[in-house]
């Protein structure tokens, strides 16, 4: 049984936070009770009406709209969106992980408040973490400056975000919890939000896939989203993240279904060296920790295979070199073959055992 420190600092910086539907309409008043009157609207090109809706109700309050944010937060897009903020004194993030992490990047550079209103379920708004890539390189910070002020969870804000998004937006969120269990400084409270984050998942899931449009179960997991990314925001990551950053910054592939399909393999990767921390995954999905994480994602109809977001095999090589170049703290080894073959058993979609 692991034992803790008898004092350890959790070290969560304070964050207004806010669920429930409709209250994506008081960003006003949240701007009101911080002092701020210009607030600079950050979307994706495809969310760019959503962002026209919150600048037009936002009337003298709005200051413009950049809807340029992009997968993996590129730094050119985060240079040109700082130039346009000139003028600003706040910013107002309505997306998923590539909006919320343009809006983060921003703030490191600028100091600018942040209240962020997600609309998946990667948790990314709940962190003081950042990855950005510049050259190809995908690489992550951890700093007070990028936290979100408020986070506005609306459950109508992901009524309508499609089946598929969903299951791989909540296995991303699903991911961080794993990790957390056997993070190396894992604490008391890091395991219960883990714990509790994945479990909203496992019954919120099958029930969002259901009936999309159930706001209960929607609340529920937005809920689980705020879990999972609070768990990030208390721990370091490992292997599971180093690898989703390399192929992500290096192959440019898609951010939520390389976490939902790599989540298995890892936590099988680490199953041996991690067996107690890992338990409550067994007792949760059942049979072995990878198989149960994998049977649940095929239920729910995630994608499986490396193959099938486009990365070619010859890449793999490639990419095990890159995993293991300084490589995050791992409860074990981090050894080029052993990961060129989770790597393989990936791409190919095979059942972790």
């Amino acid at each position: 049984m692991q034992t803790f420190h008898a004092g350890f600092e959790p070290g969560h910086p304070p964050v207004r936070i806010r669920l429930g539907a409709g209250v994506r309409h008081e960003i006003g008043s949240e701007m009101e009770a911080l002092g701020l009157r210009s607030a600079m609207v950050l979307t994706t090109p495809e969310q760019s009406d959503q962002g026209e809706a919150v600048l037009s109700a936002l009337g003298p309050r709005g200051h413009s709209l950049f809807s340029r944010a992009a997968m993996h937060t590129p730094v050119e897009i985060t240079e040109d969106a700082v130039e346009a903020a000139a003028g600003a004194d706040c910013l107002v993030a309505i997306g998923g992980g590539s909006t919320i992490g343009l809006s983060k990047a921003i703030a490191l550079r600028s100091d600018l408040p942040q209240i962020v209103l997600p609309t998946t379920y990667a948790g990314s708004e709940a962190t003081p973490v950042l990855g950005q890539t510049a050259n190809g390189v995908k690489e992550t910070l951890r700093s007070p400056r990028v936290q979100p002020e408020v986070i506005l969870y609306d459950p109508e804000l992901v009524a309508t975000l499609p089946v598929k998004l969903t299951v791989t937006s909540g296995l991303n969120a699903m991911a961080h919890a794993v990790e957390a269990l056997y993070a190396q400084d894992r604490n008391p409270l890091s395991d219960q939000l883990a714990i509790a984050g994945i479990r909203a998942f496992k019954d919120g899931l099958p029930r969002v896939i259901a009936d999309p449009g159930n706001l209960v179960a929607r609340s529920e997991t937005q809920f689980g989203s705020w879990l999972c990314g609070t768990v990030l925001a208390q721990v370091g990551m490992a292997l599971h993240h180093k690898l989703c950053h390399t192929l992500g910054g290096s192959f440019n592939l898609p951010h939520a279904e390389t976490h939902a399909i790599l989540l298995p393999h890892a936590a099988s990767y680490n199953a041996t060296a991690a067996a107690e921390a890992l338990s409550p995954i067994a007792a949760l999905f059942g049979g072995t920790v990878g198989g149960g994480l994998h049977d649940f994602a095929a239920s729910l109809g995630a994608p499986l295979a490396l193959k099938d977001l486009g990365l070619a095999e010859r890449d793999l090589d490639k990419a095990a070199e890159l995993a293991v170049k300084n490589p995050y703290w791992n409860p074990r080894p981090i050894e080029r073959d052993a990961i060129r073959e989770l790597l393989q058993q990936a791409w190919e979609g095979r059942r972790p055992e």
